[in-house]
């Protein structure tokens, strides 16, 4: 394939798939081809795949069929999660001519500059067991913020997950490495880092080096204002993190915990590594220090063997920690796990109904940390589209703002006071004159 040809990549899943695919795509943009839009009529289809649910995979199939739609001749390319742990099945996809599994996805440029005529669907997955290398990336195209992956893969083996098959083992670069990565996100625009991976706490393991040594000399690099931790394991989240996060000059008051489960039996079942009393002395840690600090939640219902009794458990659980929002899963079986094996299978429409609950609870818990928050000076960093005739952003401790839209402010960090909380679920608020340096 001659490098005048266009290319259209599609993100499923995670913020460290929007990394990769990021990274992956600034390697054909080096090499000529020009990056379109998907519905462009793409030469080539780059759709870089999650696993995490039954759900993506059907996405993964639909978005084939889309594509050939949209460019009937065009060569379509299979990477990601879903690529790895299935490459058989999603050849046999009508219209796939391409899957690249973990390692590989990283040297699809090579792949797709030796497609032959015929086009016969090709399959390259090495086998998850023999994937060591430690690829970094970023995300680029947003001005305000990235998406900085600085650890991959993830040696826990929870029952129900699948993602160790899907991206092998704990893996990360040095801590002098990240840092020169993170310095070529500094000479950017970007204002605002997010630091991701599969178990970022991880970060490390088996060197000398650790997440909080990491997160200590990115607090010194200069061009960035904001570092923010994405998910982290609460047994990885340690008091000394928590404390330097606490006084540091750009790690923001964010946290994000998995919790899964706030029954300590069902925690052990799913070969999660702590209990609910941890958990809850993490949060308040973070509350003691940060009183203003968001905690997000992630919380699996329907797992096998969780009775009614089990899951409200969970329910008072969350109802008496102070967080401040849910991303709430369904449990879905998953091949190769645990958990699949299990016996004690929660009907789908219980698991429906407590996915409801969980979400209602989440919108209360959401809503009471607003109103906390209502006449408090804080800082936002603008986004650039305008809504409507107004513009969007995020405070430190994550409210959604919205404000009039002034085009001075795009990518600018402003003092707001919010004061109202709208109808859509966003903060409403005053922008103060003077710019935060």
């Amino acid at each position: 394939m001659n490098h005048s040809k266009k290319v259209a990549f599609y993100t499923l899943g995670c913020k460290l798939n929007f990394s990769e695919t990021s990274g992956i795509a600034r390697t054909f943009e080096e090499a000529g081809y020009a990056r379109v839009d998907f519905q462009d009529r793409p030469d080539i289809f780059i759709i870089n795949t999650c696993s995490v649910t039954e759900n993506a995979d059907k996405k993964c199939k639909q978005l084939v069929k889309q594509a050939k739609k949209i460019s009937p001749d065009a060569y379509v390319a299979i990477i990601g999660c879903y690529a790895q742990l299935k490459p058989e099945e999603i050849s046999k996809i009508k219209g796939v001519n391409m899957v690249l599994g973990a390692a590989e996805k990283f040297n699809i440029l090579e792949h797709i500059a030796k497609v032959d005529a015929e086009r016969e669907s090709k399959i390259v997955a090495s086998e998850i067991k023999h994937v060591r290398e430690f690829i970094p990336s970023y995300s680029i195209g947003d001005r305000t913020r990235t998406f900085l992956k600085v650890q991959d893969g993830c040696d826990y083996f929870c029952s129900f997950c699948t993602i160790p098959l899907a991206r092998g083992r704990s893996r990360s670069n040095t801590i002098a490495q990240t840092l020169s990565v993170a310095k070529e996100v500094a000479d950017t625009d970007v204002k605002e880092v997010v630091l991701t991976g599969v178990n970022i706490g991880d970060f490390g393991k088996g060197t000398e080096e650790n997440f909080f040594g990491l997160v200590q000399e990115l607090d010194k690099i200069k061009g960035i204002d904001r570092f923010r931790i994405s998910s982290i394991e609460p047994n990885l989240l340690s008091n000394e993190i928590i404390d330097f996060v606490a006084k540091s000059r750009s790690f923001v008051p964010h946290f994000h915990i998995p919790l899964q489960s706030g029954s300590d039996n069902i925690l052990k079942l799913m070969r999660r590594r702590y209990a609910t009393d941890l958990y809850r002395n993490r949060i308040e840690q973070i509350k003691q220090l940060m009183p203003d600090a968001c905690i997000g939640v992630d919380v699996i219902v329907g797992y096998p063997g969780e009775t009614d009794e089990e899951f409200m458990k969970t329910v008072h659980f969350l109802k008496d920690i102070d967080i401040s929002y849910l991303h709430v899963f369904t449990y879905s079986e998953r091949n190769n796990t645990t958990a699949v094996r299990s016996e004690d299978v929660i009907p789908m429409e219980i698991r429906k109904e407590r996915s409801k609950q969980l979400h209602l609870l989440s919108d209360k818990k959401k809503r009471h940390f607003y109103e906390q928050q209502l006449g408090k000076p804080v800082t936002v960093l603008f986004e650039t589209e305008n809504h409507d005739g107004f513009m969007h952003g995020f405070t430190e401790n994550y409210l959604k703002i919205k404000a009039p839209f002034n085009p001075h402010f795009v990518n600018q960090l402003k003092k707001v006071i919010p004061y109202k909380i709208e109808f859509d679920g966003l903060m409403l608020a005053e922008v103060q004159v003077e710019a935060i340096a």
